[in-house]
């Protein structure tokens, strides 16, 4: 199945760099994030088993606006006369404690090129520097060896295993859990400073 890539002559981007940039998760896209989640390579990077079907995803994605959770549309800013729809990154937070779990899906023509991990560590730096998260985790399925790289490349470090916990191509095969502080961002951030941000007198 051909996955759909869905531009905006004025997509809006709430934080960006020169590879990609982050905007609102949009119920008029939801067909194309059905498609992408379809794919058998996220299916399986995701430890997932059946496909799910475009009524069903219409009715969750109706939940999913109304919760607390964050979700932004991912745009590929690169070699592009306007911004590309090319993934969703999402943050599930636990407010109690002020961290949150982390997901990301890319599109299959967006995979390979480096921008998940410049997705991930901009949604860190969102995470850290607008909703005020002191830590973010993520799992990861031990044999998803470019997943594991590129969580690396965008500030996660390794904080366990949980054995035999998934299946990765009919194998059972353990997660790994990644955790990312806010004390341990490097940078460069989009968000600090902001040159407009209101000051008072």
């Amino acid at each position: 199945m051909e996955a759909l890539i869905t531009t905006n002559p004025d997509p809006i981007l709430w934080v960006k760099n020169a590879v990609c940039g982050l905007g609102p998760y949009r119920t008029d896209l939801v067909e194309t994030y059905w498609q992408w989640e379809q794919d058998p390579g996220l299916l399986v990077g995701y430890g997932r088993q059946a496909p799910e079907s475009l009524e069903a995803r219409t009715e969750g994605m109706a939940a999913q606006q109304l919760g607390s959770n964050i979700r932004f549309s991912i745009y590929d800013l690169t070699n592009h006369e306007k911004p590309v729809l090319a993934g969703v990154s999402t943050l599930l937070p636990d407010d109690s404690v002020r961290t949150a779990e982390f997901e990301i899906m890319l599109a299959p023509e967006a995979r390979g090129r480096g921008l998940g991990a410049t997705a991930t560590k901009l949604t860190l730096d969102y995470a850290f520097h607008v909703s005020n998260l002191r830590m973010v985790w993520l799992k990861v399925l031990a044999p998803n060896k470019p997943a594991v790289r590129a969580y690396e490349g965008a500030g996660f470090r390794h904080a366990g295993v949980l054995r035999e916990s998934g299946y990765w191509l009919g194998q059972v095969c353990d997660e790994v859990y990644m955790d990312a502080l806010a004390r341990d961002f490097d940078g460069p951030s989009a968000i600090t400073p902001v040159p407009n941000l209101p000051t008072h007198p």
